[in-house]
């Protein structure tokens, strides 16, 4: 099979699908969940703790948008 026959059927990728890609994504809203709550379980940092609660509703948002990216 040549060249031009298997480019022929295939459909060109744009670059907003290899960017927008759930896998990557996925897991950076799952550290940035993780990251909320051990700020939220540190005794030593107040402003850590403060700000606990947004991070975790920040990346627990940004998962279920992420969720309905493509594979």
């Amino acid at each position: 099979m040549s060249e031009q026959t298997k480019d022929a059927g295939a459909k060109p990728r744009s670059i907003w699908r290899k960017i927008f890609r759930r896998g990557p994504w996925e897991n950076t809203a799952t550290v940035l969940i993780a990251l909320g709550v051990i700020m939220l379980m540190q005794p030593f940092y107040m402003v850590l703790y403060t700000y606990s609660f947004v991070v975790i509703l920040t990346g627990t948002v940004g998962f279920m948008i992420v969720s309905h990216f493509p594979e």
